[in-house]
């Protein structure tokens, strides 16, 4: 079996979309049919997919209803985590979903999923902080938002608690080797390293899997490849052209 994940599906098949540039960028261009092919000629039954966050533009459950049908009618076991559109999902609501959704789709928050005996799939939202940023004439940063900065902050400390939560949920059942999910980023523009690596490097995790990145501008905004033992990859949607990447 084969563990794939990709983010920021931005479904809206009941819903407004929000995003201007995903009805001009020609990477979104029918996206939903594409990824659905991509799925079914690589996922398995047996294979692990994990939706790292934004799956739908909905602002409530019912309005993901055919969004999140869409979601279980794709190949192999679906692990989901929380994004910041994904306003169907309040994190003190997770057992709720997860009951409603038994047998049918994953929802990790607070909590691990176990991959192939060996790995936890731990993780949370995430947070960075994306500015106000003030340029030069050159384009250069010269500085930022000091108020924003500090409540970007707060979100980031109480996300850094969900995470360092699934990671000790999975380390008391004995899990020793962990695959870690973030829907943002785990640095900011401004930062080579944060909370959230800290405690990747802590825990000695394989990989750091996150999302939210997307649109060719913001493709590089945090860390790729591997950084102090701890390989980094990128799986937004409209990187990825839609095809689910392999993790292992």
């Amino acid at each position: 079996m084969s563990l794939y994940a990709i983010g920021d599906l931005h479904l809206h098949f009941q819903s407004v979309l929000k995003a201007p540039g995903q009805l001009r960028d020609p990477a979104w261009r029918n996206h939903e049919e594409r990824f659905r092919k991509n799925c079914a000629a690589l996922v398995r039954p047996d294979d692990t997919l994990v939706l790292v966050g934004d799956h739908s533009w909905g602002r409530n459950l019912a309005e993901c209803e055919k969004d999140l049908e869409y979601i279980t009618a794709l190949p192999g076991r679906k692990v989901l985590l929380r994004g910041n559109h994904d306003m169907f999902w309040e994190a003190k609501k997770t057992v709720a979903l997860s009951r409603h959704f038994e047998g049918k789709l994953c929802f990790l928050q607070n909590n691990y999923f176990s991959y192939g005996g060996d790995y936890a799939l731990v993780g949370t939202k995430g947070y960075t902080f994306e500015g106000p940023f003030y340029l030069d004439r050159h384009g250069r940063i010269k500085g930022w938002d000091k108020e924003a900065a500090e409540h970007a902050e707060k979100l980031v400390e109480r996300e850094a608690e969900r995470l360092r939560a699934s990671f000790e949920a999975a380390r008391n059942d004995g899990y020793r080797r962990f695959m870690m999910f973030l829907h943002y980023p785990p640095t900011s523009i401004l930062e080579k390293r944060s909370v959230f690596t800290d405690i990747a490097e802590e825990y000695g995790v394989d990989k750091v899997i996150y999302a939210h990145c997307h649109g060719r501008t913001r493709f590089h905004d945090s860390l790729e490849g591997t950084v102090r033992g701890v390989e980094y990859r990128l799986v937004s949607g409209d990187y990825l052209l839609w095809k689910p990447e392999r993790i292992l």
